[in-house]
């Protein structure tokens, strides 16, 4: 035997006897290199598309823009060829069902989701979420799911319109006039905002759960005095006459105010279980800041706290599920009220010439927040003052301080770390402006806006 023949026989022995000892150790498996027969171990297409979704995702979080490319590239043309492309695709909506799920359970629901993907990207991007939520729902009884997530879900017209999902990728891409790597970078996008949402209060049963009659919204506000309160703040929104407005807004926050302070006695006096909830309402740009004043200081005159989560668009408000619904009621009567008043209101230009119309609209609509508050202060107190007379101050204030009390607990423990940013106010006409059409169109300084 020659040199080189027996050097060829000494590293297949040395190379035997290496994977044996990795077998003894229990090493083997998927991703040994070497099966039990000395035979190289190859990966799945599918696990092999995975792997490559999963280095994208990574990819796009650092910012590595070579690496990303290159993914991309991989997922276009599929590993394998044409069969690779349907298992790219099986793959893709597999991730995107699977990082939903798990987006439901740190608390996000449906509609939040879709909003988040519109608001870091694009709308198309929104469209991907809402069908990646639909597919993951038909794992789901209706049975199971909360009537909020049904009307959400109604809202957003999830449902699956494609065929197969072995071709979803393409017909999407079709639908939105993308060619097959945008959808990928878009799919990657996607995926990668849903794996770095965090984990948020949840304020309701996720699907698969037992939907119990205490899990389902409450009728804690009386439907006839629903219907009232919307018919008040209807004409409010319709008049053109500013203390017509006036007028009918404070009579809805004095309906709502006095029904809190029937339920509070009513579920003393029978022991009935009642404890705070959390809602989340969505603030749309522009002028955001001003809005969530506006929110949170409806909030405190329905005994309900309020902090505006800055990055994702929302406010979340907690207090009594009536409370809830006389705040989200009333604020958005009053954003009404406040825009249209706003639009009405013409800003000039300043010394140098230059539009002020953001600047203007910033101040007035801060301006409007700070007054509004104050008008609602006014009529909630002139309320408990009657109620307290009548129903007589120690059976009632106790009541009122106990359901304070569990509102701030409940607030403090989802929120134990606020800091408080100031509304900037750079132009005295937009103030002035806003002030007098909260005088005037409903119900000083600046007003701190509670931040997570």
């Amino acid at each position: 035997m020659g040199k080189n023949s027996r050097e060829r026989h000494k590293a297949k022995r040395k190379a035997a006897e290496a994977a044996h000892r990795r077998r003894g150790a229990g090493k083997s498996g998927p991703d040994d290199p070497s099966s039990p027969f000395g035979e190289p171990h190859v990966p799945s297409q599918r696990r092999i598309a995975e792997q490559i979704i999963e280095q994208a995702i990574h990819a796009q979080h650092r910012q590595e823009t070579a690496e990303l490319a290159r993914c991309r590239a991989l997922l276009t043309t599929g590993p394998g060829g044409t069969t690779g492309i349907q298992v790219v695709n099986r793959a893709l909506l597999a991730c995107l069902l699977r990082e939903v799920e798990r987006a439901w359970r740190c608390g996000w629901q449906p509609a939040e989701l879709a909003r988040m993907a519109r608001r870091e990207h694009t709308a198309q991007h929104g469209r991907l979420m809402v069908d990646a939520i639909a597919a993951q729902m038909r794992g789901y009884s209706r049975a199971t799911v909360d009537q909020r997530w049904q009307s959400q879900l109604s809202a957003l017209d999830a449902q699956v319109w494609w065929e197969h999902d072995d071709h979803y990728v393409a017909a999407r891409g079709e639908r939105e006039g993308l060619d097959r790597a945008a959808m990928i970078a878009a799919t990657i996008e996607v995926l990668h905002l849903l794996a770095t949402l965090p984990q948020i209060e949840s304020v309701g049963p996720m699907p698969g759960t037992t939907v119990s009659a205490e899990a389902s919204p409450r009728a804690d506000l009386d439907q006839r005095l629903i219907t009232r309160v919307r018919a008040l703040l209807a004409k409010a929104e319709s008049t053109d006459f500013p203390e017509e407005a006036d007028a009918f807004t404070a009579k809805a926050q004095e309906l709502m105010a006095r029904h809190r302070i029937d339920h509070s006695l009513l579920v003393a006096r029978t022991g009935e279980r009642d404890k705070p909830a959390t809602r989340r309402v969505s603030i749309d740009n522009p002028y955001e800041a001003p809005k969530t004043l506006l929110l949170q200081v409806v909030a405190e005159a329905n005994s309900c706290r309020a902090v505006w989560m800055k990055r994702f668009g929302f406010t979340t408000v907690v207090g009594f599920p009536a409370d809830l619904e006389s705040t989200e009621l009333l604020f958005t009567s009053l954003l009404v009220q406040a825009t249209r008043a706003m639009t009405q209101a013409k800003p000039g230009i300043d010394r140098n010439g230059r539009n002020t119309t953001r600047s203007f609209r910033q101040s007035f609509l801060t301006a409007y927040a700070s007054r509004i508050g104050e008008r609602l202060s006014s009529a909630t107190e002139e309320v408990d003052r009657e109620a307290t007379a009548s129903a007589g101050a120690a059976q009632l204030l106790p009541v009122l301080a106990a359901r304070d009390d569990a509102v701030r607990a409940a607030f403090e423990r989802q929120f134990p770390d606020l800091t408080q940013r100031a509304t900037a106010v750079s132009n005295r006409a937009g103030w002035a402006s806003g002030r007098a059409a909260a005088d005037q169109a409903s119900l000083h300084g600046r007003q701190p806006v509670a931040h997570e």
